[in-house]
């Protein structure tokens, strides 16, 4: 006989569950809510109010010193001479971005193999050593101080010790993503399927044997991928990190602001979005070659 369902069992009386998506969920639009409830009655809005004429009138006429309107001379951005100027800082932001992504790639390269469980302290370690468990949390640290410290703090310090142009703005901003990136490729290994590792050990294959013809050729691609991704966020950082001397549109960003000119942080705005734009394209495009 089969056994009826009581009240207990059916669909309707079942208490809800709250899983990690929906939890997740719930959370932002709490966070939200106590977010703009501390800004409307805390000390950070606006005297004038956020949604006001006055906040309307004020956006309206920055829009218009930017265009240049009731200034004499020729705008920037309509000045030949200064388009040329303004693309020889473009080339050099567009250096720094370079040389920060190779730098930053180079470091990843040497290191993210030594921060993966798998390879360090797992099943594909070749000694149960404290040794390699202490080289794993060595660079573990490194990449988590690299990473934790923003771009325009390491550029803050580096211009102490450089003197200002792309070279500290380079360097901070491949420390920055050094850590990011090796953290991202050593995760990389930790997901990839150990068998054919596995399997070359089992033959009588050396641990570097393993690493060059198991795991490095698996892990390339997306150690690639990853390379193009953060050229990508750290051509958007230049501009933040010029802002403190640093060299490139970013020192002369802050200049042109100081100073009031707006026609030329309109100028420079478009070199950097073009800068962005065309970085983007190239990235994507390796990106796809790379899979």
């Amino acid at each position: 006989m089969s056994a009826t369902p009581t009240a207990a069992q059916t669909p309707e009386s079942r208490p809800l569950r709250l899983t990690f998506v929906s939890g997740s969920v719930l959370a932002m639009f709490v966070l939200i809510i106590c977010s703009w409830t501390y800004i409307a009655f805390g000390q950070s809005w606006p005297s004038h109010g956020f949604f006001s004429g006055e906040t309307a009138s004020r956006a309206w006429s920055f829009l218009g010193d930017l265009a240049g309107k009731g200034r004499e001379g020729t705008p920037a951005y309509l000045d030949g001479a200064a388009w040329a100027e303004a693309g020889r800082l473009a080339l050099a932001t567009l250096a720094m971005s370079v040389l920060a992504a190779g730098i930053a790639a180079v470091g990843a390269l040497l290191t993210f193999m030594f921060a993966a469980r798998n390879v360090m302290s797992g099943e594909l370690a070749p000694y149960r050593s404290p040794v390699w468990v202490a080289w794993l949390g060595i660079v573990r640290l490194f990449y988590a101080l690299s990473r934790s410290v923003p771009e325009l703090i390491w550029a803050m310090l580096l211009v102490f010790i450089f003197s200002p142009g792309i070279l500290p703005g380079a360097l901070a901003l491949a420390i920055h993503n050094f850590g990011i990136l090796g953290k991202l490729s050593a995760e990389v290994v930790e997901g990839l399927d150990t068998r054919p590792a596995r399997a070359l050990r089992t033959s009588g294959a050396g641990w570097f044997q393993v690493i060059a013809y198991a795991i490095l050729p698996a892990a390339l691609p997306r150690f690639i991928t990853y390379l193009f991704y953060r050229w990508e966020v750290i051509i958007r950082t230049t501009l933040v990190v010029g802002l403190v001397a640093a060299g490139g549109l970013g020192m002369e960003f802050r200049l042109a602001l100081s100073h009031f000119h707006y026609t030329t942080v309109t100028l420079l705005l478009i070199w950097y979005l073009l800068l962005v734009l065309g970085v983007d394209i190239v990235s994507a495009a390796m990106r796809r070659l790379a899979r």
